[in-house]
């Protein structure tokens, strides 16, 4: 007759196992891990365990990368944010280098509807923050809206004005660049969830209307 076996007697369920990497690729594989959850589970479900698991390692082994979870999620936006804001700043060229910043608003749509196409889960990753989205990872997200903004006032300031006599205020850089982010953050959204999404050829025709009344046509 066989002896029962105590629970202390049974095989241990065995840990994940990495084996050893230089810390910078496993910064890097823990990055794309979490930023894989937060893809497919939303914010309200990424932790150190839910990305522990997506990566194949032990909680261990994400703790000796990073300090915690805001540390981890705050450095996969930086990275992020880095090769995203750096793309979106560049889709705002000076416009001292032509007379029709109509024509350079219109390019940028072009640009914009690139990148989302390019890279949507870092744009996700941006615009689709939930109220489920850590403090800290929110307030990163709006300095970097805050400092995109300052760009397209910077350039609607220096934008030529408007040849010959004007009714009414003149452009105001702040309000106007307020209004555009708004409208642009609002049809990448559509385009990141809606299969129904605006095209940019479209959008940059109704922009090029509402932009001439501000910025007319220079003569040929």
């Amino acid at each position: 007759m066989s002896t029962p076996t105590s629970p202390s007697d049974r095989p241990r369920r065995r840990r994940p196992y990495a084996p050893r990497v230089p810390i910078a690729e496993r910064r890097e594989q823990l990055l794309d891990a979490a930023l894989a959850v937060i893809v497919s589970d939303g914010y309200a479900r990424v932790s150190i365990d839910a990305i522990a698991k997506r990566a194949q390692v032990a909680r261990s082994v994400v703790y000796g990368a990073f300090d915690d979870l805001d540390d981890l999620l705050l450095t996969l936006l930086d990275r992020q944010q880095e090769l995203a804001f750096t793309r979106l700043l560049a889709s705002v060229p000076d416009t001292r280098r032509t007379r029709d910043p109509v024509d350079i608003a219109c390019e940028a749509v072009h640009r914009m509807a690139a990148m989302l196409r390019e890279d949507p889960d870092t744009w996700r990753l941006i615009l689709l923050t939930p109220a489920s989205t850590p403090p800290a990872v929110h307030a990163r997200i709006e300095a970097d809206r805050a400092r995109f903004r300052r760009r397209v006032a910077s350039w609607i300031g220096s934008a030529p004005a408007a040849e010959g006599p004007s009714e009414g205020p003149a452009p105001d850089p702040e309000v106007l660049a307020h209004a555009l982010v708004a409208c642009a953050e609002h049809f990448a959204r559509l385009a990141l969830t809606s299969g129904d999404a605006i095209d940019a050829t479209r959008l940059a025709g109704q922009l090029r209307l509402l932009l001439g009344g501000i910025w007319p046509a220079p003569p040929a």
